[in-house]
């Protein structure tokens, strides 16, 4: 989000938190959830792409949720009627969109002009055909796992730089345009990676039968809520949804009542996030490691320079975020899960990767790590150090994958999968010596220091692999970092 965008949401943020009863909350967060996912896509070489992918992201909510969380009757009638009536706002909300091409004065919500209304209008009537196709369909069959091979799969297309040309190069013979200027930057889809996590997560949880019905309405405003979209945090439906309608009994609905303290808390907290990025970050980018300086700089002293900067960039760019986030969240009266939690200040990575980036970091233990390790356990004969080795690795380098499917990004996956796999035998090591040096004030100091010491430049060095796009450059300012000139 823009400086500007924030600052046009925070009074609608005050709007939906006050001047609401709790069912037209819920309503107005996910009716300005949609309408944001159109207005905060970026502009795409590719024409009306800035349309399509937003109502795509609405498309793939809406089927996840007749998969896993919609309300089955036990007879085979049609949808509730408050599902229908959202059903029908979000169909009317992506058609007016698509009308305003027609409205000089008021186009557009969108980077470009809509596409014609007719072809909207077929999306939009197939889409609903499938929909109740699929709310026939029993959800412990084929279609939760077809959806989550959707979701990767997209991921996959969006995230490999030779897939995105590919597809970017079909896409603009599709719409007439010059597909040799194809590239693998035209397909932008904003915040497609932590809606892929919701929904992900909603589909694994149901297949596990951890979820319990959700109206449509609710749903949505979960899976696009306009604060969290772009940047996180990656919430989980059973404690947003809580969120999101507090102590409700049966058919009782009172007004909400957005406490002064609330809205106090959720300023700060917006306007510290606007400080952390767009003075801090903003200003430490003009001098943070990059291709460009790494292959200018030649002194090793300005090169940890501009790595630290680079590392104090990225923290302060990625959590002044998810303090606006979180703030704009408070101010409708909604809490969610804190991401950071001053990550270079811990002593050990274990910690570090327990502060940074929480959300994540939490998903893939719960997904993929502790499967993986369970799994290990119980089918094959492995020491623990072992399966550790896997479990840690493996994950890590899905964590590195996520950014961007290149070779740097899985090394700096692996780089702290080692870290962390070191960290654990450390500390296993070190446990049986803690009671015998507990009274050492002096030692422990200095085993505090030492720790924090090796975690801090672990991770600032990792940056140099997640900084840059290139290994061989990365190994050249590895050379510089150490004193080794070519």
């Amino acid at each position: 989000m823009t400086l500007i965008q924030i600052l046009v949401l925070i009074p609608l943020a005050v709007l939906i938190g006050t001047l609401t009863s709790r069912a037209w909350r819920t309503t107005l967060i996910m009716g300005s959830s949609v309408l944001a996912v159109y207005w905060l896509q970026p502009a795409t070489p590719i024409r009306n792409l800035d349309f399509w992918l937003p109502t795509l992201a609405i498309g793939l909510t809406v089927l996840v949720w007749t998969t896993t969380m919609q309300p089955r009757p036990e007879t085979d009638s049609q949808l509730p009627a408050n599902n229908l009536a959202a059903g029908l706002i979000l169909a009317g909300l992506i058609l007016t969109l698509a009308a305003t091409r027609y409205v000089a004065p008021l186009c557009c919500l969108t980077a470009s002009r809509p596409p014609a209304i007719s072809g909207v209008l077929m999306a939009v009537t197939i889409s609903a055909m499938l929909v109740l196709a699929v709310s026939r369909v029993s959800p412990r069959g084929w279609l939760a796992p077809a959806g989550i091979l959707l979701l990767i799969g997209l991921f996959f297309l969006l995230k490999s730089p030779s897939l995105s040309e590919w597809a970017s190069h079909i896409l603009r013979s599709a719409t007439g345009q010059e597909s040799s200027l194809a590239s693998p930057l035209d397909l932008r889809w904003l915040g497609y990676s932590y809606l892929a996590f919701r929904l992900l997560h909603v589909l694994r949880d149901g297949q596990q039968g951890r979820l319990k019905p959700a109206s449509l309405t609710d749903f949505i405003s979960y899976a696009l809520f306009w604060p969290a979209y772009t940047a996180g945090p990656i919430d989980r439906s059973q404690h947003f949804l809580t969120e999101l309608q507090p102590g409700e009994t049966a058919g009782t609905l009172p007004r909400v009542r957005l406490r002064p303290d609330y809205l106090t808390a959720g300023g700060s907290r917006i306007l510290w996030g606007i400080f952390k990025k767009f003075v801090l970050a903003d200003s430490l980018a003009l001098i943070a490691i990059s291709p460009q300086n790494a292959a200018q700089t030649t002194s090793t002293g300005w090169l940890w320079v501009i790595l630290y900067a680079y590392s104090l960039r990225i923290y302060f760019d990625f959590s002044g975020y998810t303090d606006i986030a979180l703030g704009l969240a408070g101010l409708m009266g909604i809490t969610l899960p804190e991401n950071f939690d001053r990550p270079y200040f811990k002593t050990s990575l274990t910690a570090f990767w327990n502060s940074w980036h929480i959300t994540l970091a939490q998903w893939f233990r719960a997904y993929f790590f502790n499967p993986v390790t369970r799994s290990l356990r119980s089918k094959r004969k492995l020491p623990v150090w072992g399966i550790l080795f896997i479990s840690q690795v493996s994950t890590m380098a899905l964590i590195g994958l996520w950014h961007g499917l290149t070779w740097n990004f899985a090394i700096w996956g692996i780089w702290h999968g080692l870290g962390l796999f070191i960290n654990n035998r450390w500390s296993d090591w070190l446990r049986p010596h803690s009671a015998r040096w507990a009274g050492q004030t002096g030692l422990n100091r200095m085993l505090q220091s030492g720790s924090w010491l090796l975690t801090f430049h672990w991770v600032v060095l990792g940056w140099v692999w997640f900084a840059l796009p290139d290994t061989g450059q990365s190994l050249v300012v590895f050379q510089r970092l150490l004193g080794i000139f070519q």
